[in-house]
């Protein structure tokens, strides 16, 4: 915002914590702080986003007016007794540091250190606060701690403050430059693995074609071919491959109920995905704070329909009849999977009396959106979907006795397919993993999302190709329950996904204690879950089309 001379210019104090446990946070005035004696100005009021994660603001007390310099001034004095010693000792052991907002801007500053020997403990108490400003704007802080005290019990510390102001020629529009690390995001590692992944695909695009050119243009010569002989010249050992299972190969999937409704979930976060990476490559979502939560919320609840139509569609046309109970399904898988991690490991947060603790009006405004707005909107998808695109049409007929399942190799099983189908879709993101993991659980601001949109773009050509691969193969040894076996092979991807995180927690960071932990693998958790059930539901729609193209394009007796 733009600042008249000497106006008040307000220093928040968000959130302290351990350094190793970014999501490990506790209100600034937790520890035994003192704040300064100017008034209390009224609460900065959080949005949804900043709620969800944890934003505490309050304010700090301490008197800032624009392009006014203050010399070193004392503004409160701790009383430090045994318990408050205990305190900052416990935070100095443990590498607290302490987060700080001035005109939207972060401030990072270290509670204290700690001697060679860890006998003696000192606390930073004097802030040397310098404010860059550009024409009547605020466009850099800089926060120096000095003034180290040693913490004995029974002794006052005085904490003391300064400000100066100095003109700077970074314009406002790219004041948040300096927070963001190109060396660590366009490293040439990242360049590297993204034309890995796309020769990958390359490779893959062609296999596929080619399998699908060559086999499928001799299958369909040896198909007409015996069409054109009598019965009695016939090769019975000729009659073996996907077209034998013609009859039963559009037969509705198992439980189409549940399958439907992760179709459309999977379609959903697509969706979502897509929407959001676009909007954060327009948007500079990281210059606010929970921004990006709040615009991922947003579009979800406004993209339900594509979760009912595409879910309400597929269950009308496998025949099912409990619409509404699909539509239920479809609307609360995800918001149930994620309200119930998050309730979870909220009961942790509020035994910890940590900030990321979500409080109970949050919950209601979460919960108010599932019902008001997810779930109507996803009704008017499903209604759509049943309506425009419900009726059958396959392309062959569905015989009326299942024809039973040859014995075949091991490798042609169901399970195994599904269990291979996720290793080359992981490989073309696992690289980018590891920058969105960084930017999550540790300090770097994810900004590269033009990358994120190539791995997303690669990942759904990978998924399609591995699937049709599977699906063709699985056809072939006469097997026809193609759906589940597409989906899942796609999906398996979550499993990779969540074995690499475990990777990623015990060799790239020093995370510890029981809340960080579970806040971790709960949150990654569910990651991997959307993750893979998106996955699922791109290889499915990939190989559907696949299925109805080779079989409409077979003369069935």
């Amino acid at each position: 915002e733009r600042h008249l001379y000497k106006e008040e210019v307000v220093l928040w104090m968000n959130t302290v914590g351990p350094y190793h446990n970014r999501q490990e946070t506790y209100k600034y005035f937790s520890l035994p702080f003192c704040a300064g004696s100017k008034k209390t100005i009224s609460h900065y009021h959080e949005t949804l986003g900043e709620a969800l994660q944890g934003v505490e603001l309050e304010f700090s007390g301490l008197d800032i007016k624009f392009k006014d310099e203050v010399m070193q001034t004392t503004y409160c004095e701790i009383d430090l007794d045994k318990a408050k010693r205990d305190a900052f000792v416990y935070a100095i052991k443990n590498h607290y540091w302490y987060q700080m907002y001035i005109d939207d801007l972060p401030i990072w500053g270290i509670v204290g250190e700690a001697d060679e020997n860890g006998e003696d403990h000192y606390l930073w108490t004097y802030k040397k606060l310098e404010i860059g400003y550009n024409g009547n704007r605020i466009v850099d802080v800089n926060l120096t701690s000095e003034g180290k005290v040693r913490l004995m019990a029974n002794t006052r510390i005085a904490m003391s403050y300064s400000v100066k102001w100095k003109k700077s020629d970074v314009k406002f529009e790219d004041r948040f430059d300096k927070y963001l690390d190109p060396s660590f995001f366009q490293h040439r590692i990242h360049w590297f693995s993204i034309f890995n992944s796309f020769m990958m695909v390359i490779f893959l695009v062609g296999l596929v074609s080619m399998i699908l050119m060559r086999t499928l243009r001799k299958d369909y010569a040896r198909y007409s071919k015996e069409e054109e002989m009598d019965d009695m010249d016939r090769d019975l050992g000729d009659e073996y491959g996907w077209k034998q299972v013609h009859g039963d190969v559009f037969r509705p999937s198992s439980h189409p109920l549940i399958f439907s409704s992760l179709i459309g979930s999977g379609c959903q976060i697509f969706s979502v995905s897509l929407i959001v990476i676009i909007v954060a490559m327009v948007e500079d979502l990281y210059t606010e704070r929970g921004s990006m939560l709040s615009t991922a919320i947003f579009v979800y609840a406004a993209t339900s329909p594509v979760n009912g139509y595409f879910g309400g569609s597929l269950y009308a046309k496998q025949g099912g009849r409990r619409w509404i109970k699909q539509m239920f399904i479809g609307a609360f898988m995800i918001p149930a999977m994620v309200c119930g991690t998050a309730f979870f490991i909220n009961f942790i947060a509020i035994y910890y009396h940590a900030s990321r603790a979500i409080p109970f009006g949050t919950m209601v405004a979460v919960c108010c959106i599932c019902f008001f707005v997810i779930l109507p909107l996803n009704l008017v998808g499903t209604i759509l979907g049943r309506n425009l695109s419900g009726q059958p049409n396959f392309p062959c007929r569905v015989n009326a006795v299942p024809r039973p399942i040859p014995e075949k190799k091991w490798f042609m099983e169901p399970a195994v397919i599904v269990c291979l189908g996720g290793i080359l879709p992981f490989g073309s993101i696992f690289i980018e993993m590891y920058f969105i993991f960084t930017s999550f659980w540790a300090y770097k601001i994810y900004y590269v999302y033009g990358f994120m949109m190539l791995v997303l773009v690669i990942l759904c050509i990978v998924t399609v190709c591995v699937t049709i691969v599977c699906t063709y193969f699985l056809l072939n040894a006469e097997d026809y329950r193609w759906q589940w076996t597409s989906f899942l092979s796609a999906a398996s991807t979550a499993v990779y996904v969540y074995m690499y995180s475990f990777y990623y927690y015990f060799f790239k960071t020093k995370m510890y204690g029981l809340f960080q932990t579970s806040f971790y693998f709960g949150y990654m958790a569910v990651f991997s879950t959307a993750l893979g059930i998106m996955c699922g539901a791109i290889g499915y729609m990939g190989t559907s089309a696949f299925v109805r193209k080779i079989y409409t394009n077979v003369k069935i007796d």
